[in-house]
């Protein structure tokens, strides 16, 4: 294709078939939600086993997310991280699409502009506190409490497991949402609309079904920057930033005031929490979008790299 392929048409310079999205975005779903959760908790069982302790009570307090212990939240941010290596094998084996193909239209992680994403995520931030301090009280739907948390062996625990696999789990749902359901979306329909909303949905309704309104809508809204983001600077590197900031933030503060249980289910919520995220998230992509032009990155792919890409297969 003259000029190069945007980055949500990008499995259309892979393997011909229409089916091969479909039966893509059935693969994901099955493996994400089925099989990577049984797998991984294979090495957890045996763990339990060999350490003595009753297999069957502390599985169970494991995937007890309403009561959330620092190995329980390990082992979700890896079920969520496999999506990572998940989404190369499905590009790899259905599309014959080198996997980096996902990460950019160069094609890689554009490492500099993800670090600079950090800091423009920061500078969102900082909106945000001053936007929400002109407003009503908002409910975000988890327990913030007025005085610092003891800090624990716990809460040390905690602190390791988001500090290490945090980034991992963000980085493996934008895979997923923003990477491989963006490029199949706009591979089916050819338009880059599909390729942010339906993605945009998925991760909202991932997040739980029994969420109230303005929780589904915050999280639609982080879909929906994240996924124009991805189309308009061609590649997964600032919906990362901002993810992983977000994440940190949050289990930081459930973890200095509140509990981590709340913080990953969520409840009640207010419409007043929605001009405080649109805040952050407009500002932030403003910001990532007038720095990757001053950066001058691609958001088409080189054409002769795709075509030397489907030959190596």
């Amino acid at each position: 294709m003259p000029g190069g392929l945007p980055y949500h048409l990008v499995l259309r310079g892979g393997r011909p078939g229409w089916w091969r999205p479909v039966v893509g975005i059935l693969s994901l779903v099955v493996g994400a939600l089925v099989v990577a959760p049984l797998a991984w908790q294979v090495p957890f069982l045996l763990y339990f086993a060999a350490s003595g302790q009753d297999v069957a009570t502390a599985a169970e307090k494991m995937i007890d997310f309403e009561n959330p212990t620092p190995l329980g939240l390990a082992y979700l941010n890896i079920v969520l991280a496999t999506a990572i290596p998940l989404t190369w094998l499905i590009i790899r084996a259905l599309h014959g699409l080198l996997p980096r193909w996902l990460a950019s239209v160069l094609p890689r992680l554009r490492w500099r502009y993800l670090l600079v994403c950090f800091g423009l995520a920061m500078l969102a931030l900082i909106a945000t506190i001053a936007v929400s301090a002109l407003l009503p009280a908002q409910d975000t739907g988890t327990e913030i409490g007025g005085e610092l948390n003891a800090f624990t062996s716990t809460t040390r625990d905690f602190l390791l497991v988001v500090v290490l696999l945090t980034p991992l789990q963000a980085a493996g749902e934008e895979y997923a949402f923003r990477g491989y359901l963006a490029q199949a979306f706009g591979g089916i329909f050819g338009h880059p609309a599909p390729a942010v909303v339906a993605p945009a949905i998925l991760f909202a309704l991932a997040h739980g079904l029994g969420q109230s309104a303005p929780i589904f809508f915050d999280r639609f809204a982080f879909g929906l920057v994240a996924g124009t983001l991805v189309i308009l600077t061609g590649g997964l590197e600032a919906g990362i930033a901002m993810h992983v900031l977000n994440n940190w933030l949050a289990f930081g503060l459930a973890l200095a005031f509140g509990d981590m249980g709340s913080s990953l289910n969520p409840t009640g919520g207010s419409w007043w929490s929605i001009p405080v995220t649109l805040t952050q998230s407009l500002v932030y992509l403003g910001l990532a979008l007038l720095v990757a032009r001053r950066m001058g990155l691609a958001t088409r792919t080189d054409p002769t790299v795709l075509e030397a890409s489907e030959r190596r297969v």
